[in-house]
């Protein structure tokens, strides 16, 4: 196999009539509990919900990813949620083509073990991993797993580390590597990983865009209103340029999508409505003390809390239309949800997807329900503007959906 094709992220994008490529939908698993209302911590505080991540309801959001046509699942990396390794390697056996986008941290683990359990976890699944590396935000949260590094040098490790990952997938020659961070002697894998795992990495800061720029396949933001998109986008691919590398873009939200719009903006209401002031106020001065450039972006959507009030309505958190900035009142990393009937989500996924973005990481609350509402509401038409391919399982827009026990369009019993 040739370098290229064993390094191949996902399939090239196809340009729809519209200059739009289809999109590829991921959905999330809330490895720290899930709940119908929103949920404070994350990304270095502590967090749980009503629903706990036994391995049960874990399966269950699973299967629901993979019955609505999702490519992956999203699983994050922390102290505030179960390890995603592990977790992921249990839901193999309960599902069948459903891909897993694994976080992990450089510098937690050598770079050669984690270009091992790669190969191995392709090997079991018959190549259903995606990694979505994380250099970590918080200092105080790496110094608990035992990492003294500041911010710009985890990300220095992360281009050493991706450096030896790459060359361990790519050649089956032992790889040596002397870095300011990581060393290796005669490295080799017995496995190498086939196909390699395409990686997702994100990042707001100067550093972050430089290693993304030069070991990405794809290029994840959190959600910002689309001219900031845009910036950030041109900003990547300019650095990517300079490289010869062509990456590809996506972005993360959460979704709140139902018939109407008048029943969506009444769950974000209820959403609101339900958090606590003072989980809020707690919540932002926490957030405001990240290191995340990423983090202090997502609090300019909503001014650090200021714009939330006890009684307030969700539309005054509405930052572009259709995007909501509720969501990071509490909790941190993405913060923003697309909000609207399932025609107005498909048009703001459009809307995205015209600046470039291809891959969209959606998740609602709870995972479990969200995912059905999403994949039998917005899919359909999506698919009707060649903006998703589905998969096997999915009905055309404009075909009716039947019952076992209902006649086929023209037959009578």
């Amino acid at each position: 196999m040739s370098d290229a094709a064993d390094r191949r992220s996902v399939a090239a994008p196809v340009p729809t009539g519209d200059g739009a490529a289809p999109v590829v939908l991921h959905w999330f698993l809330p490895t720290y509990g899930d709940s119908r209302n929103l949920m404070a911590g994350g990304h270095g505080s502590l967090m749980s919900g009503d629903r706990p991540a036994t391995l049960a309801n874990l399966k269950l959001i699973a299967g629901a990813a993979e019955a609505n046509g999702f490519e992956s699942v999203l699983t994050p990396t922390g102290l505030w949620c179960e390890d995603a390794w592990l977790t992921t390697a249990l839901l193999i056996d309960a599902t069948e083509r459903l891909k897993f986008l694994v976080a992990l941290r450089p510098g937690l683990l050598s770079p050669t073990l984690a270009a091992q359990m790669a190969a191995t976890f392709q090997w079991q699944s018959s190549g259903r991993l995606l990694l979505n590396v994380v250099t970590g935000g918080e200092s105080s949260e790496q110094r608990a797993y035992g990492d003294y590094l500041d911010k710009d040098a985890r990300y220095e490790r992360a281009d050493e580390f991706l450096t030896v990952v790459r060359e361990l997938w790519r050649d089956d020659r032992p790889v040596s590597f002397a870095g300011k961070h990581i060393r290796v002697d005669d490295a080799v894998l017995g496995r190498r990983p086939r196909p390699a795992p395409p990686i997702y990495f994100g990042g707001s800061s100067p550093a972050a865009g430089e290693v993304a720029a030069a070991h990405a396949d794809a290029y994840l933001t959190w959600g910002e209103p689309p001219d900031r998109v845009a910036q950030k986008l041109s900003w990547i691919r300019e650095l990517a340029d300079r490289r010869g590398r062509r990456l590809e873009y996506g972005i993360r939200l959460h979704v709140i999508s139902r018939d109407t719009e008048q029943q969506a903006w009444a769950e974000a209401d209820r959403l609101l409505a339900a958090l606590d002031p003072r989980t809020v106020r707690s919540a932002q001065e926490s957030l405001a003390r990240s290191e995340s450039e990423g983090q202090r972006r997502m609090r300019e959507l909503h001014g650090g809390g200021s714009a939330y009030h006890a009684g307030v309505s969700a539309r005054a958190l509405e930052i572009h239309p259709g995007l909501w900035s509720g969501v990071g009142l509490v909790r941190g990393g993405a913060g923003t949800a697309l909000v609207g009937s399932h025609e107005q989500v498909a048009d703001s996924i459009a809307e995205y997807a015209a600046l470039g973005i291809t891959h969209f990481v959606l998740s609602g609350y709870p995972h479990l329900e969200e995912a059905y509402r999403f994949g039998e509401g917005v899919r359909p038409l999506l698919a009707a503007r060649g903006l998703d391919a589905g998969h096997p399982g999915t009905a055309a827009a404009d075909e009716p959906v039947r019952g076992a026990f209902l006649p086929s369009a023209g037959r009578t019993s």
